[in-house]
């Protein structure tokens, strides 16, 4: 199964417009790396999604993820704690969640219960209904 890192990080105010842009820009070219994304979670919070091969090959790109780090670092905010401008995560996958598929109807169902319905409605069919002051009053 895949693997996967999570990277949260608060950029400074007025800068995340370009935060955005410089990700959009960035082609990563590490082995194993599969997908990335990146997820505005708030005013200036960010969190970068991305999946990979193994886990031993986010191990592997860790030198090179932190060059590409350095081409944003002067964008974000310390984010306390002892954590830095980062709070880095990862691991292997060990679920995958499938979204549930509607059921769907027969075709038979979809093609004959219009026709019924009209069917029925003809034979049966009453008068319109008269929805003015005299009408209500002949109802009660």
């Amino acid at each position: 199964m895949a693997a996967f890192n999570v990277v949260r990080v608060k950029v400074k105010s007025g800068r995340e417009q370009d935060f955005v842009e410089a990700h959009r820009r960035m082609r990563p070219l590490f082995k194993g790396f599969k997908d990335g994304t990146l997820i505005r979670t708030g005013d200036q919070t960010f969190c970068l999604v991305a999946e990979w091969r193994s886990f031993k090959s986010i191990e592997a790109a860790r030198p090179q993820m932190i060059e590409m780090l350095d081409q944003v670092r002067d964008m974000l905010e310390d984010l306390g704690g002892g954590l830095g401008v980062t709070d880095p995560v990862s691991g292997d996958a060990v679920a995958k969640l499938v979204a549930a598929k509607p059921k769907r109807k027969s075709a038979t169902r979809k093609s004959s219960a219009p026709k019924r319905a009209k069917q029925g409605a003809k034979k049966n069919a009453s008068p319109p209904v008269k929805r003015g002051a005299k009408a209500a009053n002949k109802r009660r």
